[in-house]
């Protein structure tokens, strides 16, 4: 299967600041990169681009999901295989973007990434935690404001004790078992 017949998906992962959404988004892009087209939406870089006029209240999270779920559609009409990495707190609005994407006929995978709060405070290089936690941040996900964890996500990956790998895997089998990629499981077993 060429990269130009690949069917697009999307996969979407979810969960609080500094989960390791990103990380997880850029390594399985990597590895997904060589059978087939791939774009990440990291949640925070399309805020400083196409959200730059969105805030922290509900509405403006749930917009940003919205555009979100909106970019990833239309590139995965066209074969790209999408990944996006955002916080995206509220379970309705992923909910919303899991029902577009079906109604569109595009496979979608919501992946929790769970970590525990005492070690994404331990983690947080930027210092954000320890600002909510001492009322120095307001509006932050997982501190002063809620986080809705997926009731029924695809996957659910606990970050704080599972290594990178076991991700890469688990979604690598994932996308193989539902026919999605072609091979992936050389890609991965060369990382893991």
């Amino acid at each position: 299967m060429s990269s130009r017949d690949s069917r697009g998906f999307i996969i979407w992962l979810t969960g609080l600041p500094g989960s390791g959404k990103t990380t997880l988004a850029r390594a399985l892009a990597a590895r997904l990169s060589e059978p087939m087209r791939v774009e990440v939406l990291d949640g925070d870089e399309v805020r400083q681009t196409l959200s730059v006029d969105l805030g922290y209240s509900r509405q403006d999270r749930d917009r940003q999901v919205a555009r979100l779920g909106y970019i990833a559609r239309l590139l995965a009409r066209n074969g790209v295989a999408v990944i996006v990495a955002a916080v995206s707190p509220y379970n309705e609005a992923r909910e919303r973007e899991r029902l577009h994407a079906h109604e569109s006929d595009i496979p979608f995978l919501e992946v929790h990434l769970d970590a525990d709060l005492p070690s994404l405070i331990e983690r947080d290089t930027k210092g954000h935690y320890r600002r909510a936690l001492d009322g120095r941040l307001p509006g932050f996900t997982g501190v002063t404001d809620p986080y809705g964890p997926p009731l029924h996500p695809d996957f659910r990956l606990r970050t704080t004790s599972e290594p990178l790998a076991t991700g890469l895997q688990v979604i690598g089998d994932a996308l193989i078992a539902r026919g999605l990629v072609p091979s992936i499981v050389a890609c991965l077993a060369a990382y893991l």
